[in-house]
């Protein structure tokens, strides 16, 4: 197999039904790469080398007796660590649910199987998807492979990092407020973030649930569309899951933005965004009016509110999700306290890190009784503020851009003694989730040798037009197609 780790997962499904290459040389050399190139990118929780392999040559039998291969067969797939795998540990990247091995395999996890794709490990994040650049990780922080002194951004740092290192072809992630486009960003990679609703929550431990999403990331916009395609659809066992049919995500790309009219939000320019991003993303914009699309200036004032909203409403439901974990039925126990309050206690400080730890004191804090109207409700009215506006921006255009994130990669280190500041690095991606519409990060470019996203955002449910816009420029351009160089 020639240059393999460069391969999409749409190229290794192919070879397999072209009978080039067996499912167990596919995962025999992703899984060697891995091992040798873990030593300086750590992507990987747990790693599961005996069950893919086992697997692999499953798949192959079939094959080889006559069973028609899926869209995803033979494509290995790396799985962020808060999606759930029956038989498998599934930590969320926290010390509290150190050897949790769940019952029951998440939805979309499960409808990648069903497509033939092979599991090969559970991929680092920052603790319980809190974070913007992994080091909030309760184990250990992962590097960017483009530069290993600086963070693949986060929270799903690790599936990112992974599919940018050539570890895996593709991966899925979660994003409830950029932790799919902003590591994609930063890793020089495509991370989509599907429309709340479109992808199923089942199985995900739950962050922020009416912000939380579940999407791929990936070496092209092909493979992008070709696993939405996969984990798309309605779910009877998340009531939040749209009851809508799933598209042709395939057929939607074609290299033709002719018409589309691209909105150019103002707001989304400035918020810190150094100008050499901003450069990047504007070149990358002259390069889809060039084919065809029409440029418009339009203002989103209530986004500077975003950041705000975002961390009141989302600690708000951290909150209560994770109070679930108190050391009773499953995870991390104290053996420290004397009677059960003790215990709780005693669990959960030792259990929870920093970062989550003070987003479940303001979630709590701004639910509290006397503060719930003065902040929590407050919040919600500003977030239908943001959704009339974007639906008004809509009315407009077919596409929203701006830079994925203000800056490159920063270093390891650099910003964790300000939360402020790491915050700030997902104030562009946030407004998304708030909405809930569908938005991905194409890489555009690079500043100092370090990827730069572009980020493209469309109507909820538009993520065939988001798809069109997104191959077009790709395929106009070889960004997608620059690889890190990491020492063997």
């Amino acid at each position: 197999m020639s240059d393999w780790r460069a391969l999409t997962g749409h190229e290794i499904a192919g070879m397999v039904r072209r009978r080039e290459a067996s499912c167990e040389e596919v995962v025999s050399e992703t899984l060697e790469w891995l091992r040798t190139a873990e030593s300086s990118i750590r992507a990987f929780i747990t790693v599961l080398d005996h069950s893919a392999l086992e697997l692999a040559r499953e798949t192959d039998r079939r094959l080889a007796g006559g069973a028609e291969p899926g869209p995803l067969t033979g494509v290995p797939v790396a799985l962020k660590d808060n999606l759930s795998t029956q038989g498998v540990e599934t930590t969320a990247g926290s010390k509290i649910l150190k050897g949790y091995v769940p019952p029951y395999t998440a939805t979309a996890v499960q409808r990648l199987l069903d497509a033939g794709a092979i599991p090969i490990g559970k991929t680092n994040m920052d603790e319980f998807a809190m974070g913007s650049s992994t080091e909030n990780s309760g184990f250990f922080p992962t590097c960017n492979p483009w530069d290993l002194q600086r963070v693949p951004g986060g929270s799903s740092g690790g599936s990112a990092a992974a599919v940018s290192a050539g570890q895996a072809p593709v991966a899925l992630g979660s994003d409830t407020g950029g932790s799919i486009r902003q590591p994609a960003s930063f890793c020089g990679i495509v991370g989509l973030k599907p429309t709340y609703g479109r992808v199923s929550r089942y199985g995900l431990l739950a962050y922020a649930s009416s912000f939380d999403q579940i999407g791929p990331l990936t070496r092209d916009v092909r493979d992008a569309a070709l696993l939405l395609g996969v984990i798309a659809g309605p779910d009877p066992l998340d009531s939040t899951c749209a009851d809508r049919p799933v598209p042709d995500y395939l057929a939607s790309l074609r290299t033709d933005a002719k018409g589309l009219r691209i909105g150019v939000p103002t707001e989304l320019f400035g918020q810190g965004v150094q100008p050499e991003v901003a450069q990047a993303v504007q070149e990358a914009l002259t390069t889809l009016e060039q084919a065809g699309a029409i440029l418009k200036d339009v203002s989103l004032p209530t986004t500077r509110y975003t950041l705000p909203v975002y961390y009141i409403l989302a600690p708000a439901e951290a909150s209560s999700n994770l109070a679930r974990y108190d050391g009773v039925e499953y995870g991390h126990r104290s053996a420290a306290a004397r009677d059960i309050i003790g215990m709780y206690m005693a669990t959960r400080d030792e259990g929870f890190g920093p970062e989550v730890k003070q987003r479940i004191m303001i979630g709590t804090y701004a639910l509290s009784s006397g503060y719930y109207d003065a902040y929590y409700l407050k919040a919600q009215k500003v977030r239908t503020l943001l959704r009339r506006e974007f639906d008004q921006a809509f009315a407009e255009c077919d596409i929203l851009a701006s830079p994925t994130s203000p800056t490159p990669a920063f270093r390891i280190g650099e910003k964790t003694s300000d939360p402020m500041e790491m915050k700030l690095a997902d104030v562009l991606t946030l407004p998304t989730n708030v909405v809930g519409i569908p938005a991905i990060s194409i890489p555009c470019g690079q500043v100092d040798g370090l990827p730069v996203g572009l980020q493209l955002m469309a109507r909820a449910f538009q993520e065939e037009t988001l798809l069109r816009c997104a191959y077009t420029f790709e395929q106009a351009t070889d960004y997608h197609k620059q690889r890190p160089r990491i020492a063997s």
